[in-house]
């Protein structure tokens, strides 16, 4: 009988073993009905049962319990803090593979190399990881550059373009530092330092609204240069925009009013550099600003073509200014270049 009984008992634990390793089986493979892909983010220090909660609720796993007694089951894992997505139907297991392992999700930020700080907070908004607001005040707050430029009114100049992985839930203070660490590595790499910074990036900014012609860089640098040294009004079209722009009165091209409008950015108003940059350059600007060409030219014009018309004296400005009207049949925009 005592055999009897032992053997029932063996049997009745068996079943229930391949019972409890069939639910959890089921449970590790099973994901709930979810037609979109999920964003979870898990914040530093989210124990596993938080972690569970969080998937649940964003219908990333069926049972809040079911991810639990997985992670117990693998003792030796430890789930990562960071934001995640999820495709629809994935199971349990690969899941826990991906918090696992740390396989954040990011998303690819892109600043092109002549953006402002408004538009790149436009960008980070449209893409869900910033609101404009929060940015704006970040980037007004130059504290973080002062070390670098003393002189630094905010932190337009220094959020260096480039393509950032950025995560959803990202801090925006650590999305601009990231941006102002790759400036900082730019200005090593170039050997600038204070109280070189404020000057050479203000030109480069200039040189960056100016033109996208690689090869005239040195030249409207070079320009703007010998302009400096004689005294002359830099008469920077994009100053005249940013000056604008800063005022809430940019209406995407340049009136008569913005020419006369009294702004410290208002190149045609005050002599030598604007307080401060009016863009973030890269690269190629930064090194125009450092290495202007040696030119005898004073002057430069929009040809109508995406370039510039260069001029010694304001008489050769004037015929190339006559030249661009011609060949455009209108008067000249943003960016036609120096009067």
């Amino acid at each position: 009988m005592a055999g009897k009984r032992a053997g029932r008992i063996g049997v009745a634990l068996a079943a229930t073993v391949l019972l409890a390793a069939g639910s959890l089986w089921w449970i590790g493979q099973s994901a709930p009905a979810r037609s979109q892909p999920a964003i979870v983010a898990i914040p530093a220090g989210t124990g596993r049962w938080g972690i569970a909660r969080r998937l649940a609720a964003a219908r990333v796993v069926s049972s809040a319990a079911g991810f639990e007694t997985w992670c117990l089951l693998h003792p030796a894992q430890t789930l990562k803090a960071g934001s995640y997505r999820f495709a629809a139907g994935e199971p349990l297991s690969r899941v826990f593979d991906v918090l696992t392992r740390g396989e954040v999700y990011t998303v690819s930020v892109t600043v092109p190399e002549g953006y402002n700080r408004f538009d790149i907070a436009r960008e980070l908004a449209n893409l869900g990881l910033a609101r404009p607001a929060a940015f704006l005040a970040a980037t007004a707050d130059p504290a973080s550059i002062r070390d670098l430029d003393p002189q630094a009114v905010s932190l337009e100049g220094y959020l260096f373009p480039a393509t950032y992985p950025i995560s959803p839930g990202t801090p925006v203070a650590r999305i601009v530092a990231m941006m102002t660490a790759r400036f900082r590595e730019q200005a090593r790499r170039d050997g600038v330092g204070p109280p070189r910074v404020h000057a050479w990036v203000t030109l480069a900014s200039m040189i960056e609204k100016e033109t996208a012609v690689a090869a005239e860089r040195p030249l409207i640098a070079g320009v703007f240069t010998n302009r400096l040294r004689l005294g002359l009004p830099l008469q920077c079209d994009p100053t005249v925009i940013y000056a604008a722009l800063l005022a809430h009165r940019y209406t995407g091209a340049i009136h008569r009013s913005d020419l006369a409008f009294h702004s410290p950015y208002n190149t045609y108003l005050h002599p030598g550099l604007p307080p401060g940059p009016i863009a973030n350059p890269g690269q190629p600007s930064l090194l125009a600003a450092l290495h202007p060409a040696r030119t005898p030219y004073l002057y430069f014009v929009s040809n109508g073509h995406g370039g510039h018309r260069f001029a010694r004296t304001l008489a050769g400005q004037e015929r190339n200014l006559r030249f661009y009207l011609r060949t455009l049949r209108h008067d000249p925009g943003p960016g036609a270049g120096l009067r």
